[in-house]
């Protein structure tokens, strides 16, 4: 039993005690003390005022004088409005850290049981990985490593969106432009070689857009409008998808390979096949250099058979309805949605289409109890329209279904536009920061002295904390801003500042081990320093965080844990002497701790993914 449970076991008797009224342990309200308040617990009393039918203030005062007198815990309380602070006696926090020392994994949960399935990345194959796919992955990464600590079996997964539309943009445009160009002719790395015909079409599709407005049916499509609608730039850009259905010839090619591709046409799934092969090449080596892996992955062009299949199924028990020009829709409007479009008139699927197939082949193939759709906040809608969808047609696993929303990711200098080429790919961004890296730890004169293959390895987990940590520190629902130079400064709230931390700390027990002290004398330290009754009540909080991280799917929780840690370290190595201390039994306990806290904050940050440097 910790503390907190103790301390809820004591308020739920001594209510009992003082106002004859029986408590349930989960309604008593606990918390760490705010840091501008004297006490290392804090119990909200106010849900008690009806039964004691007396001022919050009062019961504090009550309920903080039986504590102290039935709890050989509680050292000391003090009332503050309607919360009552409690501080645990130094004998117990020693004692409690002399436990900590001996287990071995601090945050590992039992397994519960519980099998949950993170689906992360799932890009397109018609571009490269991006800052953007860069978020969903370290979420994606990071959340799998949490609820895999937590005590679930969890199976990391990505649906790969080969086949579509935007797919076939990128083959016209290498088809009609490309001369013949592979990765190895070019030297290009295939995503990137995939990537520059995407772009290349939306180029000339824009150049076609832009003179097919100077032709007689351009003006007369712009007469018609209504003349309450916007002016002519404003009219054009949000004409553009119409123009490109009804009306452009590049638009009527494109579209034309995704139907002989679903007939399955020799030589359009032949080159389909060749582009993204080349992609899948890229994506591994990017997938590589972040430390990521999956262990299942499903296509787009696998799973859309699968969810035509089901659609057919639930147009027979009218799940879903028919149109006149053969198109397939689901009526959402009793859950506050609308109709929404799960099968095109032409019978080629939408993307509504391939995730209602996915869920159904996941759950044939693990049976899992949750599945997480990692995916940004802008498909908010979408994952609604699914997830109620499944409930329809009466799938079981329907309420495990949980969309992980996250915000985009900008840079300094605005958003990225992957149509335009303007985005950062994730290869180059992972070479900059590590450069980045490199040149401050030039600037702090750090290279020299060091073998050169044990230097480029530091500087790579260096560089690869600052963009692993800048990113999953910020809460996923944020929209955020990343910022190479901010992420590699060593003094702020960074990944390198948690590393250097570690690195301090692990070199306080190799010296102590190198100077054969006997840290089992550890045992007979007894007076207890406020810093270091701070840092055993951080590492103490550290099992109970991860699974609130799990819970809420949330890494940003254990990212500020690894920080405060690290801080808190780093207080105590100013504040005391640790190896130079007076007592043996001090240096022995320090050291001791200054390990303990080492090993939990490598734990913790493995859980983002970060890996720690031997030496900065």
């Amino acid at each position: 039993m910790n503390f907190t449970e103790k301390i809820a076991e004591g308020v739920k008797a001594a209510v009992a005690k003082l106002y004859d009224h029986p408590v349930d342990l989960e309604s008593i309200m606990i918390t760490n003390t705010r840091k501008e308040f004297t006490g290392d617990y804090t119990v909200v009393v106010f849900p008690f005022t009806k039964p004691a039918k007396k001022k919050p203030a009062e019961i504090g005062q009550e309920l903080g004088e039986v504590l102290k007198a039935d709890l050989d815990i509680v050292a000391e309380f003090n009332v503050v409005k309607g919360f009552l602070n409690l501080s645990i006696d130094n004998k117990y926090w020693l004692e409690f850290s002399r436990k900590l020392f001996k287990t071995e994994q601090l945050g590992q949960a039992p397994a519960n049981g519980k099998k949950v399935m993170v689906e992360f990345s799932s890009p397109n194959t018609n571009k490269p990985l991006h800052l953007g796919h860069i978020r969903n992955i370290l979420l994606g990464w990071s959340c799998s490593q949490i609820l895999d600590r937590a005590g679930y079996e969890v199976i990391k997964t990505q649906i790969v969106n080969d086949r579509g539309i935007a797919i076939c943009k990128s083959m016209l445009a290498w088809e009609k432009f490309g001369a013949g160009e592979t990765p190895d002719s070019s030297g290009i790395k295939g995503d990137f070689l995939a990537g520059k015909y995407y772009v290349l079409f939306e180029q000339k599709f824009k150049a076609e857009y832009q003179a097919w407005q100077q032709t007689d049916a351009a003006k007369a499509v712009f007469a018609a409008r209504k003349k309450s609608e916007q002016s002519e730039p404003e009219f054009w850009k949000d004409y553009k998808n119409t123009y490109f259905n009804d009306y452009s010839e590049l638009g009527k090619e494109a579209k034309a390979m995704l139907l002989k591709w679903e007939d399955n046409d020799p030589a359009v799934r032949q080159l389909w096949s060749t582009m993204n092969g080349w992609v899948y090449d890229g994506f591994a080596a990017t997938y590589k250099a972040l430390g990521v892996d999956f262990d299942k992955l499903y296509y787009e062009s696998d799973t859309y058979l699968e969810g035509k299949r089901i659609i057919a199924d639930g147009l027979a028990k009218e799940v879903f309805y028919k149109k006149e020009d053969g198109s397939v829709w689901i009526d959402l409007e009793s859950a506050k949605m609308d109709h929404k479009l799960v099968l095109r008139s032409d019978g080629t699927s939408v993307y509504m289409t391939q995730d209602i197939g996915t869920a159904q082949l996941r759950s044939d193939d693990f049976g899992m109890d949750k599945m997480v759709y990692v995916v940004g906040d802008e498909q908010d809608y979408h994952f609604k329209v699914l997830f109620e969808t499944m409930k329809r047609l009466g799938a079981p696993y329907a309420k495990g279904l949980h969309h992980l929303s996250y915000g985009m990711v900008d840079l300094p200098t605005g958003k990225m536009k992957s149509r335009e080429g303007t985005v950062v790919d994730a290869d180059e961004l992972i070479r900059d920061v590590v450069e980045v890296a490199r040149v401050n730890m030039v600037e702090r004169n750090e290279v020299t002295g060091k073998a050169d293959e044990d230097m480029e390895e530091i500087i790579r987990r260096i560089g690869m904390a600052a963009l692993k940590y800048f990113i999953i520190k910020v809460n996923p629902k944020k929209r955020m801003v990343f910022n190479p130079n901010e992420a590699v400064d060593i003094q702020g709230q960074t990944g390198p500042y948690i590393q250097y931390a570690f690195v301090r700390a692990k070199g306080v027990y190799e010296k102590a081990v190198q100077d054969q002290i006997n840290l089992s004398l550890a045992d007979n330290y007894s007076t207890l320093k406020p810093v270091e009754k701070e840092l055993i009540f951080q590492i103490s909080q550290y099992p109970g965080l991860v699974l609130q991280a799990a819970e809420t799917y949330d890494p940003s929780l254990i990212a500020n844990y690894c920080y405060n840690l690290a801080r808190s370290f780093n207080k105590l190595w100013h504040e005391v002497s640790i190896l130079n201390a007076e007592q043996p039994e001090t240096i022995a306990y320090r050291v001791k701790l200054s390990k303990l806290m080492s090993e939990t904050l490598k734990d913790g940050m493995q859980l983002l993914g970060i890996e720690m440097p031997e030496r900065m």
